[in-house]
């Protein structure tokens, strides 16, 4: 498999090649040069399959020859080893459940499955290579813990001050040792930003091997196709799901459109955003505008300027009416997504987060629309995570994990920061 830039105008590449810079030299996002196509009997046979089994038969494609299989498939196995659970809320409506990994986060998958590869495509070098990644809140987590004392790796987190709930802070400023979290004054964007200008940088790129452990990474993003194909696993009914993604950066709803493409039965997909409404805009309008990210409950998808969205019309040639075959949007408000916790609690004793209540709400209204197709929502995160807006919502006091109590025992350390890429820069040189 190889890989080419959205920009064009850089060469084609390896898995390996595209996962070790991140970005490509003329700043596109690197992209599979074919989709796989996956046999009609591997998916009329996945229920019988183990989840190692699928993802490695998904994966494979993808990797090419740059990891053995051997080693591939220990990979996978040490990524997916937690459970993926799709659980009934009430008639034709799951929630797929993504928070049974160490940092209760769908992006545990993707960080966990990229933290390997670039560890074995370490194994021989004799420079670092330094990660850099911007969070807007979950993120940070799960890449600190994914990478946490793998050989020859440093790891730089931006994050937004102030705008992140108390657990994910916790999550990626306290453990040390090859980790260091930035604590920028500003947004998400701001933060991805800096991680953009940073790759361009002559004299960075002079004195560090950067790569990016954000979605634009392709070992963070592909593996991400693999919890929809456990969720297919699951599914009893004979038609296919709709499946509602709460959508912040895009990369997580586009690693499901490329699972659909690969062959994988879905009827419909939903991007549940919140305020920031510039994808929601975009297939009312035609017109695609960036926006200044709007602070919200779910911030995790406080993203003004989804990067993946190209990969997103990437996959449908740019035809945007093919895209709007496969895909509808919906902005759910704060106040719609505080309502949705209270009631599915109220009514069904189910405690939602409050990105799976935006996605929960959005996939309600498709279903008024569009004859109550049956579908999954993706709960992506732990609700106590967000512990303040989910305990105001259901009146209930959320318990702890006993997998995260350590951390509030743990001291965070940061480096606060202006939103400036040149003070960036000036600490990065000064380490």
């Amino acid at each position: 498999m190889k890989y080419y830039s959205l920009n064009k105008n850089s060469a084609n590449t390896t898995f390996e090649e595209a996962t070790i810079k991140g970005q490509a030299p003329d700043k596109g996002l690197y992209f599979p040069s074919s989709i796989p196509r996956l046999d009609k009997e591997f998916i009329a046979n996945i229920k019988s399959y183990s989840k190692e089994k699928i993802g490695f038969e998904v994966m494979k494609p993808f990797v090419g020859e740059s990891i053995p299989d051997a080693v591939l498939q220990k990979i996978i196995a040490e990524t997916i080893n937690f459970e993926f659970s799709l659980i009934e809320v009430h008639k034709n409506v799951y929630a797929l459940e993504l928070f049974h990994g160490p940092t209760l986060a769908f992006k545990d998958v993707g960080a966990r499955f990229m933290s390997r590869c670039l560890g074995y495509f370490n194994r021989n070098k004799k420079q670092k290579t330094t990660v850099l990644v911007a969070t807007s809140g979950d993120t940070g987590g799960a890449v600190a813990n994914g990478f946490l004392g793998v050989d020859g790796v440093d790891v730089i987190i931006l994050y937004p001050s102030k705008k992140v709930s108390t657990v994910q802070e916790l999550q990626l400023t306290t453990l040390g040792k090859n980790i260091s979290a930035i604590e920028i004054n500003g947004s998400f964007d701001d933060c991805q930003t800096i991680v953009k200008q940073a790759f361009t940088d002559e004299v960075l790129n002079k004195n560090f091997s950067l790569t990016s452990a954000n979605s634009i990474n392709v070992a963070r993003w592909l593996p991400q196709q693999l919890y929809y194909f456990y969720a297919y696993q699951q599914w009893q009914f004979d038609e296919p799901p709709v499946i509602s993604v709460p959508s912040g950066n895009f990369g997580n709803i586009c690693a499901g459109i490329l699972a659909y493409i690969s062959g994988l039965p879905v009827k419909h997909f939903i991007a549940a955003c919140n305020a920031n409404d510039v994808v929601p805009e975009f297939l009312q309008t035609g017109n695609y505008q960036a926006k200044k990210t709007i602070p919200t409950i779910s911030n995790a998808m406080d993203v003004g300027n989804p990067s993946n969205f190209v990969r997103v019309l990437e996959l449908f040639h740019q035809q945007v009416n093919d895209l709007k075959n496969v895909l509808t949007s919906y902005s759910v408000s704060d106040a719609a997504t505080k309502a949705t916790i209270s009631e599915v609690y109220t009514q069904y004793n189910y405690t939602l987060d409050p990105h799976g209540a935006v996605g929960y709400y959005a996939l309600i209204e498709h279903q008024l629309n569009y004859n109550n197709d049956a579908g999954i929502f993706l709960e992506t995160a732990h609700p106590v995570k967000f512990p303040e807006t989910v305990e105001q919502s259901t009146g209930n006091k959320i318990e702890i994990p006993a997998s995260i109590q350590y951390l509030f025992k743990q001291k965070k350390e940061s480096v606060l920061m202006n939103a400036s890429f040149d003070d960036f820069k000036e600490w990065m040189m000064s380490r």
